[in-house]
């Protein structure tokens, strides 16, 4: 944008110093040729009374010689019969013998273009109705004499003008162009997750406007992740009444491996709803964790149902750790939505294996059944929608973590025979562009 509005500049009072200079430098130059011609009319008219006088040709020479024009050569007298005065060799005498005669006819100022400059012919009346023709010679160099000091003056301060305006011009796009990279950059970071910083609005008044409103807007957003985790906290809250009193039926169950499995299943359950009220009474913003070290942990969650049900569980190449640009907790809930779908879609029995697989820039985490597989992968991934009367949203949680990063998820047919999710997770996360140190913190 800033060298947008440079180059508007510069196109712009360029046009406008044209639009003067072009004529003025013409009417520079009309203005030297009046003056010149002007001189030549004034000088050949000093010889008017001298005529009137004499046409002794001494004394016509005389008087030529005194003017200006004649002690240069560049004058001389047509008298009535063809003398020329002075006859010298070394008189610069241009017009012809007609152009002298055309000039007598016409009984008035006449100029012709001969070669080195232009001829003025100027008729004088004698006695008996005769005409003389004085001739005064200006050269080119006379008709141009100071057009190219005034032309050269003119550019200069035309491109001083220029070179102004355009300074101008770059020092406000940069202003602007601050503002406006100062709001990007806020942008940037809140929708990185920072949810607490803000602008000190400047710039031109629409960017002020554009600024108020952001913050505004990321006022407005925080108020509404705020209910929305209080309204997640609420209702996971409403759980722990029916876990105490599926707790209670769990202790009245006595001994035996039975009762002692139900009560370790329910305390997990309560376990795992105290971590979603601690977890969303709190802001999440971008973090990072080790794939491999949180894929052990799920899979050791999962384990015991997995023996339970008679399934065969494989984790393949968690071995290294694998750091994603995830939170943890992100990559649990949709580690935990793509196994909750095995043990939910599946038959007792059936057995699934988890690969993780660390590759240049992309890490992959493919989750395989031997099921009966998805039908139609583009229907099941509509959020909300699901064949199998479950909500819909397990493979949604997983797509949405897998796109956060920049990557996708993906389903296909498993090598056991069933599904395949893969979740694909971009590593190199792509910083925040510099932040401003105008920016305001909102805590």
């Amino acid at each position: 944008m800033r060298r947008t509005l440079v180059l508007v500049s510069l196109a712009v009072t360029a046009m406008v110093a044209l639009a003067f200079l072009i004529p003025l430098a013409l009417a520079v130059r009309e203005i030297a040729r009046d003056r010149a011609l002007t001189s030549a009319e004034r000088q050949a008219g000093a010889l008017g009374p001298v005529l009137a006088v004499t046409e002794d040709p001494g004394a016509l020479e005389r008087a030529v010689a005194s003017t200006h024009a004649g002690a240069a050569r560049r004058m001389t007298v047509h008298l009535p019969g063809g003398t020329v005065i002075p006859e010298a060799a070394g008189n610069r005498a241009r017009a012809r013998p007609g152009q002298v005669a055309e000039a007598a006819r016409r009984g008035r100022s006449y100029t012709t273009r001969i070669t080195g400059g232009w001829a003025l012919l100027q008729p004088v009346s004698l006695e008996d109705g005769r005409t003389a023709v004085v001739e005064v010679l200006v050269p080119d160099a006379d008709l141009s004499r100071g057009v190219g000091h005034a032309w050269l003056v003119m550019t200069a301060v035309a491109a001083a003008l220029v070179a102004g305006s355009v300074a101008v011009a770059d020092r406000l796009g940069a202003r602007m162009i601050r503002s406006t990279r100062r709001l990007a950059e806020v942008a940037a970071a809140f929708g990185d997750g920072d949810l607490g910083i803000r602008i000190e609005p400047d710039g031109p008044p629409e960017l002020v406007e554009a600024g108020l409103a952001f913050n505004a807007m990321a006022d407005h957003v925080v108020q509404l992740l705020a209910a929305e985790r209080e309204m997640a906290a609420d209702l996971s809250h409403r759980l722990r009444t029916p876990l105490a009193a599926l707790r209670l039926n769990a202790e009245a169950l006595g001994g035996g491996p039975v009762a002692d499995q139900t009560r370790e299943a329910v305390g997990r359950l309560e376990r795992e709803v105290d971590q979603i009220i601690r977890t969303v009474r709190k802001p999440t913003g971008r973090g990072s964790c080790d794939a491999a070290k949180v894929l052990r942990e799920r899979v050791e969650f999962w384990s015991v149902l997995a023996e339970d049900e008679g399934r065969s569980c494989e984790l393949i190449g968690a071995d290294e750790p694998a750091e994603l640009p995830l939170p943890a907790t992100e990559l649990a809930a949709a580690v935990d939505a793509l196994l909750g779908n095995v043990f939910r879609h599946t038959a007792e029995g059936t057995g699934f294996a988890i690969t993780l697989h660390v590759g240049r820039g992309l890490t992959g985490i493919l989750v395989a059944d031997g099921g009966p597989g998805i039908t139609d992968p583009q229907d099941a991934l509509q959020r909300g929608r699901s064949g199998g009367g479950s909500t819909g949203l397990g493979l949604d949680i997983a797509r949405r973590a897998a796109e956060a990063t920049g990557g996708h998820l993906r389903i296909h047919r498993s090598v056991l025979g069933g599904a395949q999710v893969q979740m694909w997770f971009r590593t190199r996360w792509l910083p925040p562009t510099r932040r401003s140190r105008r920016l305001v913190r909102r805590r």
